[in-house]
């Protein structure tokens, strides 16, 4: 910077405070000491470079727009990105690194050091972040902005450490007296600081750079992820180091400071300036001519006005996918998105759709496919996305550090990525792989927890937001949110919504209800409102699509289209097959005597159904049930022809069940006749898993849900059938029929599902000699099963119907109730205008599995590490035998098989399992200081608590 400028414009005491005043510790910014003045134009420097080669043309726009006109959003955005620490100019900050403490008193500034430390302990927390709000708050009024412009300003400057205080917690303690935030010349020099940064950037003044557009409250949210994203980077000290030198500080530097570190990162945004694609891209893109469907879609897509929600509605392999591809890119292309989410219900269901995802943006543009995110907490044991990481020389164990306001490590499983240098990219960024940042990443396939968190009260939410605003957000199956989680999907609509993201929700079919619940969520954020009552008309057909938008006028706008399917009708004969459930009471002999009849009578069942040979899949509702009736079925057929698949196995075993599950059953694969193949699976089976079966034996369940595991069936032209199997069979069972009354189900059924909804679609299942006709009946059976009329059931089901639906009713409310404690935003704040308050009363915690538990009204269920150590045996081992240590510690060869042995326990051994730890020689270790060991015995059992738990790798984890 130029002395003489300086000197002629500021007092000598406000040149030497400029000249001391210290952003990072020599300690973090490699050996010296970093400037505050060179931190906020580094952070500037590297907002521009996000602006040039990362926004969204949207994102852009409205950028534009708020600064005043085109071209003006990239100095604002600059501003708002580097002047987040200014707060740093006060003894709140300068006082806790002794060695820079020093030097800014022999500047001439000083605080009473009593005073502050009484003002830091009154609190639980006052920092640089609020300090830096005060201050902004403050300066920008006096020199002259507009208050509402200054009230959005301020929280991202004070919030820029993930959480937004109120302006009541802004306030300088009184306690501090004053010694915190500084009094006397240090105003005049945090003035100063504000003003030399803008002058840096090409301001005039604090006054020229005042917007003249209020944001939304979510493109606020989204400007506050991005400021972050820009102190992370321009924090991180191998691109950074330390300038302690004022003359030696200006934009220029830190601009090719920032270049250097832009080209080391290798952050690429996603499509770019995408055209509008041209009518045959649909053959391009998936090798064949589009279906009806899939048309309708892609016309919906067009007639848009503007960004909007938009449900697909089509059975069972029409070709969602695909369709919502195709209406995405046209989407993103018209209303200025760069890139996608893709949200699935489980991981299960995530990596398939990873793999189609890239195929799709591969025959876009070849460079696209690599720029893919898988985004779940196993992502490391999909086989794919490990080789991409590896072929790009990055470790499948990927992590990388965030920063806290020392420039220290935020993240305790952060280990030091390494630079790609001049290596051309052949992955995603490293910089996306750490935790909190995975939905900044260009495209990005995860499950639908990834949309949720956005939606919680959690600390650094603004990075989610700031991750999906600028994309096109598909989610698949979202039938499969029931009433607890549709309280976050509701709200992340509100949001998106209001950030004018545009939406395409898949469903095999959904509700009235819920499907009115969705556009009304998408359409109160859009307008900002509280709440909005849309007439939402209802499709007349099936497949169809309803697009919604809001435009200026406030009236929303509707596209809805219909049409037939490209397959024909598919007449599914259902059959109830009865089970004995035992009562309340019953012994647990009882029990396991009546599980081991309804297993034999499955077994029976199959053996006639199967005589010619032919593939089954048998869904049961709970791990326990599919156990048991594995070992039945085992023991019938042999293990040749008999798998199973459910959520307690290894993670690495599960992937490879899973794996050879869809190979086995998978379209491609011939089946030599006469010859049987049983699959028995838990839920993971019952959508977007691409499995044909000739025949379905399932446990009851909703009916939306029961006509997804139908979609397993005879799923795939030109496969062949034992003349038995070539009319698709489903015989449901875990239901006892009763004489006279209601019938009773199967006690995990219940527990899931609850009685309610299983009593109504007891009540649908067709009688002898009648079938349901797929997709044709389907919209019929969901309004039914889901509506309100009492006279669906029989008359002697009424008195329990009633029960039923008023216990339904009942818990619905009380878990809407418990679910809205974590939201984003309280009910009643949603007209708000700023940040500010945002996260007042606290947030949840910020780990997965806490997330997890949070959005999917589970208990926090816990996840272990499998080891093996025999009496006698001097080490511990893996569960396939490979030496450990003494101290269990892991050398990097057999490390993924230790991760790979990790299991999640069912909830109910939750408490016992959280007094689990790691191992000692885990400690130190990255990736398992934090794992809690189950170390299993010589015969592979191990207490947990008052439960005995064995594991195998034929069954999993099983309860003993």
């Amino acid at each position: 910077m130029d002395e003489q400028q300086l000197a002629e414009r500021y007092e000598p005491f406000v040149v030497r405070a400029l000249e001391a005043l210290w952003g990072k510790s020599r300690e973090r910014a490699g050996g010296t000491t970093s400037l505050l003045m060179a931190h906020l134009l580094d952070t500037a420097a590297v907002a521009e470079l996000l602006w040039d080669g990362f926004l969204a043309r949207s994102t852009q726009a409205a950028l534009d727009e708020i600064a005043g006109g085109p071209g003006r959003g990239r100095r604002l955005f600059a501003w708002l990105c580097g002047v987040h620490d200014c707060g740093k100019a006060t003894p709140v900050h300068q006082r806790l690194w002794l060695e820079g403490a020093q030097a800014v008193r022999r500047s001439g500034m000083t605080w009473v050091e009593s005073a502050a430390v009484a003002g830091v302990k009154s609190k639980r927390r006052w920092r640089h972040d609020w300090a830096g709000g005060l201050m902004v708050r403050e300066l920008l009024a006096s020199a002259g902005w507009a208050p509402e412009q200054v009230d959005w300003v301020w929280p991202l400057v004070a919030g820029h450490h993930g959480a937004f205080p109120s302006l009541r917690d802004v306030q300088e303690p009184g306690t501090a007296k004053g010694q915190l935030r500084g009094s006397g010349p240090w105003r005049e020099v945090q003035r100063a600081v504000l003003e030399v940064f803008s002058r840096e950037l090409g301001f005039g003044g604090l006054d020229e750079l005042q917007p003249v557009v209020v944001p939304s409250r979510a493109m606020q949210l989204q400007l506050s992820g991005l400021v972050v994203m820009a102190d992370w980077i321009a924090s991180d000290e191998r691109f950074f180091r330390g300038m302690d030198d004022l003359r030696e500080v200006s934009v220029d530097a830190s601009r090719e400071r920032a270049a250097s570190a832009w080209k080391a990162l290798g952050l690429q945004r996603g499509w770019g300036a995408l055209n509008a694609p041209a009518p045959e891209a649909f053959r391009d893109r998936f090798g064949y001519a589009p279906r009806p469907s899939q048309v309708m879609v892609i016309e919906a897509a067009r007639r848009m006005k503007g960004p909007g929600l938009m449900v697909i509605e089509a059975p069972m392999g029409e070709g969602k996918t695909e369709a919502a591809q195709a209406a995405a890119e046209v989407l993103a292309a018209r209303f200025g998105a760069d890139g996608v989410f893709v949200g699935m219900p489980t991981q299960a269901t995530s990596d398939p759709m990873f793999t189609r995802t890239r195929r799709w943006l591969e025959a876009i543009d070849p460079e696209l496919a690599a720029r893919v995110v898988l985004l779940h907490g196993k992502r490391a044991f999909n086989r794919e996305w490990k080789a991409l990481l590896e072929n790009a020389g990055e470790s499948a164990n990927e992590a990388f550090r965030g920063v806290d306001e020392f420039g220290m490590d935020d993240d305790p499983y952060g280990v030091e990525p390494e630079v790609c240098g001049e290596q051309e990219r052949t992955a995603p960024a490293e910089w996306f792989l750490g935790p909190k940042r995975g939905l900044l990443a260009p495209f990005v396939v995860g499950t639908v927890d990834q949309l949720l968190y956005a939606a919680t009260r959690t600390r650094h939410v603004m990075l989610r937001m700031a991750g999906l605003a600028g994309k096109v957000v598909v989610l698949d199956e979202v039938h499969a949110c029931d009433v607890y989680m549709s309280q976050f999907l509701a709200e992340a609509l509100r949001w998106l919504g209001q950030a004018g993201v545009p939406v395409i929700v898949l469903s095999a079919t959904l509700a009235p209800a819920q499907r009115q619940a969705l556009f009304e969520a998408y359409l109160a954020g859009a307008g900002s409102r509280e709440e909005f009552r849309a007439d939402v008309p209802l499709p007349q057909g099936y497949p169809s699509v309803t697009a919604a938008w809001l435009p200026a006028s406030g009236e929303a706008q509707f596209h809805v289209d219909a049409t037939g399917s490209w397959r024909e009708d598919l007449p599914v004969v259902v059959r109830v097959l009865p089970e004995t459930v035992p009562g309340a009471r019953s012994t647990r002999e009882e029990r396991e005597r009546l599980q081991a009849e309804a297993d034999s009578g499955v077994g029976d069942l199959l053996a006639d159904e199967l005589a010619d040979g032919g593939t089954a899949l048998v869904i049961r509702n709970s791990v326990a049930r599919a156990q048991s009736l594995y070992a039945e079925l085992r023991g019938r057929f042999g293990d040749a022809e008999v798998r199973l698949l459910h959520s307690r196995f290894t993670v690495a075993r599960r992937a490879d069940l899973t794996e050879e599950s869809l190979r086995l059953l998978g379209p491609q694969t011939p089946r030599p006749r006469g010859t049987r193949l049983i699959l028995v699976a838990t839920q993971l089976a019952e959508q977007s898993f691409d499995v044909d079966a000739d025949l379905l034996v399932t446990d009851l369940a909703p009916v939306d849900l029961l006509l997804q595991r139908i979609g397993r069936l005879h799923r795939h032209e030109g496969t062949w059938r034992p003349g038995p199997l070539r009319t698709p069979k489903v015989f449901v069972t875990g239901m006892q029929p009763r004489e006279g009354r209601e019938p009773a189900f199967a006690f995990a059924s219940e527990m899931i599902y609850g009685r309610h909804l299983l009593l109504r679609t007891a009540a649908v299942l067709p009688g002898a000699g009648r079938v349901w006709s797929v997709p044709a009946d389907v919209p019929d059976l969901v309004a039914n099963v889901y509506g309100t009329d009492a006279s669906l059931l029989p008359q002697a089901w009424h008195e329990a119907g009633e029960v039923a639906a008023r216990e339904h009713s009942e818990r619905d409310r009380a878990r809407a109730e418990v679910a809205r404690q974590f939201l984003l935003t309280s009910h009643g704040e949603h007209e708000r205008r700023t940040l500010a308050g945002l996260h007042y009363g606290g947030s949840t915690g910020g780990d997965e599995d806490s997330l997890r538990a949070a959005v999917r009204d589970g208990d926090e269920s816990v996840e272990v590490v499998l080891v093996v150590r025999g009496e006698g045996d001097a080490v511990f081992r893996t569960l396939a035998g490979r030496a450990l240590s003494v101290n269990a510690d892991v050398a990097p060869d057999v490390l993924d098989e230790v991760l790979g042995s990790m299991v999640r326990l069912p909830s109910k051994l939750t408490q016992s399992a959280l007094e689990l730890g790691p191992l000692p020689g885990w400690h130190g270790h990255p990736w398992l200081r934090r794992s809690r060991a189950l170390v299993l015995d010589a015969s592979r059992r191990a207490r947990v608590g008052d439960f005995t738990v064995s594991y195998d790798e034929e069954f999993g984890l099983r309860q003993v």
